[in-house]
This record gives C-alpha cells, sequence and structure tokens, in this order.
C-alpha cells in the first residue's frame, strides 16, 4: 500500500515513449516529470528510470495499465504489469497498477483546449498523460478516503 503523504512516481507504458509524473508532497496534484524512449531493440531503459527515482524521495509508485476498452488485459497489458514489477522490485516500493485508458486522449485534449499542438511534441504528451493518470489515482484515492470518512462519522453518530 501506498503512504498517504510523500512523492508518487506515475509511469505511463507504451513500446516506444514512456511517460512519466510526479505527485507532490501531499499527493495533491501531478504533474509531467519526463518521457523515456525505448530505442528499437533496445531494452526498457530501467537505469535512467532508476536515477529518477533516488532525488525525489518517493514513497510508491503508480503504473498504467493499457486495458482493452472492454476491460481485459492482453498482451500490452501483461508486458506493462511485468515491467512494473521490476520496477517495483528495483526500487523496493510500492506498486499499485491503475486502468490508464483515455489518459493519452485525456492529455491530447487539454492541449487542444488550450490551442496548442501536439506536433513534434510526442514526449511532452506522454508525460503529460502520465500526470494525467495520476491525477485521476490521487483523485480516486481522495475521494475513496473521505467517502469512508463520512461513512465512520455517520455510524459513530448512530452508536450515540
Amino acid at each position: 500500500m501506498i503512504p498517504t503523504t510523500g512523492r508518487i512516481l506515475a509511469i505511463d507504458w507504451g513500446e516506444i515513449r514512456i511517460g512519466l509524473a510526479l505527485s507532490d508532497e501531499t499527493q495533491t496534484l501531478a504533474t509531467p516529470l519526463e518521457t523515456l524512449v525505448r530505442r528499437a531493440g533496445k531494452r526498457f531503459p530501467m537505469r535512467r528510470l532508476l536515477d529518477l527515482t533516488t532525488p525525489y524521495h518517493l514513497v510508491g509508485l503508480v503504473a498504467g495499465l493499457p486495458l482493452t476498452p472492454e476491460g481485459r488485459e492482453e498482451e500490452s497489458a501483461i508486458a506493462a504489469r511485468t515491467l512494473a514489477e521490476a520496477v517495483a522490485h528495483r526500487t523496493g516500493l510500492p506498486l499499485e497498477l491503475w486502468d490508464e485508458r483515455m489518459s493519452t486522449a485525456r492529455a491530447l485534449a487539454a492541449v487542444w483546449e488550450q490551442g496548442g499542438s501536439t506536433k513534434g511534441r510526442k514526449e511532452e504528451v506522454d508525460a503529460l498523460a502520465a500526470a494525467v493518470m495520476l491525477q485521476h489515482f490521487l483523485d480516486a484515492r481522495r475521494n475513496r478516503a473521505e467517502r469512508t470518512e463520512k461513512a465512520e462519522k455517520a455510524e459513530g453518530a448512530d452508536a450515540e
């Protein structure tokens, strides 16, 4: 389980580019960090990813799980799961997998809404997609915690 305070690194997998995003210490906001590029025929750039984990004093990892539109895991999801588990093992950090469906589409929409262009900015879009995914994770976790707190208060009031 990822602690509720401290920085989280999000990893949005792709066959060529891997978008990375970082939360703030309070786990309120996600921001794009970097995009790693996997060269054709080369291994995943694990060393660079591990280098990025040290200066931020991370408390956990959120890795995107590329499910099909129907919510099934196919080849890309299995590969993402395997890589995420390898990163978690190498870093010793807790890992949560998160449905990344639509994160790239949302990132592209955000760029277009602001009147921007994605031409020549694929790496920026991948890091932004990781930030979109991480923000969704942070918001969902915060909402879940708030609902639990409200339910516990309601139960306490009923007991009185």
